[in-house]
């Protein structure tokens, strides 16, 4: 089925989260471990707009669906950010603005260079908004999951009940990228091989690029660790398989194994 941009318009809207009961939190606050994965998953939805940048340099913003949606699907981020915000600041732990200028000074000076990067990549093959797409359907699909699973292991009614809500519009999302990755690998087998080349060499965690890599480490085997986790991650490695071209691509299984 292929995504109704129109439809999207339509609903796209701010997460509703102001009847939570944030102050929840301060009488049943969450584990140590599930705090340090809201602190990593605030930061990497904080860091969306970063990532619309590196999109927007290449011919990805010729496309006026492509260009609609990711106006939208960064708004709709932003406020994923803040409704975690909402939850490390019941527990007094940094976040919102200055825990996201901190980030950004923790870059690495190369980050600066990814949109010529990009704008590189784009320039030589007219395939990348193929990439980009799939690319984007793998981290979607994987964030979705990664929510659940805490959802899950935290056991917090307060906090399953907001990533519910987050996890709704995610769903939307993966929708998206979903249909673009299907449409443009399904009508080019060049488009196929420079894909699959792209996530075998250079796809990581959501995160990886911006988080240390202990805190990717650690996220990676919390969340997809275990019975439950590994069954999660087999079912996105299913997923990518049925995307044309990328079958056996293992991406998640890789994870798991690290």
């Amino acid at each position: 089925m292929s995504f109704d941009i129109d439809t999207y318009r339509r609903i796209t809207a701010k997460l509703s989260f102001e009847d939570i009961d944030f102050d929840a939190f301060r009488d049943c606050p969450l584990t140590a471990d599930a705090l340090r994965c809201l602190r990593y998953m605030h930061d990497v939805e904080n860091h969306t707009v970063c990532y619309l940048r590196d999109v927007l340099v290449t011919r990805a913003h010729r496309d006026p669906e492509v260009t609609s949606f990711l106006t939208l699907w960064n708004f709709e981020e932003y406020w994923h950010g803040e409704a975690i915000a909402r939850v490390l600041a019941a527990h007094d732990e940094t976040s919102g603005i200055g825990r996201i200028a901190a980030m950004r000074q923790r870059l690495p000076r190369r980050d600066g260079l990814r949109p010529i990067s990009f704008q590189v990549a784009s320039a030589v093959t007219p395939h990348l908004t193929a990439v980009q797409m799939t690319w984007g359907a793998v981290n979607e699909w994987t964030t979705q999951a990664g929510y659940a699973r805490l959802a899950g292991l935290a056991d917090h009614p307060v906090l399953t009940e907001l990533l519910s809500r987050i996890m709704k519009q995610e769903g939307r999302h993966i929708d998206f990228y979903a249909s673009q990755a299907k449409s443009r690998l399904g009508g080019s087998r060049a488009a196929q091989r420079i894909t699959r080349w792209a996530l075998r060499k250079y796809w990581a965690p959501v995160g990886s690029g911006v988080m240390p890599t202990d805190e990717v480490r650690f996220l990676s085997s919390y969340l997809f660790g275990g019975e439950e986790g590994r069954a999660m991650a087999d079912r996105i490695d299913r997923r990518v398989d049925r995307l044309p071209g990328l079958d056996g691509l293992g991406l998640m299984k890789g994870v798991v194994a690290a």
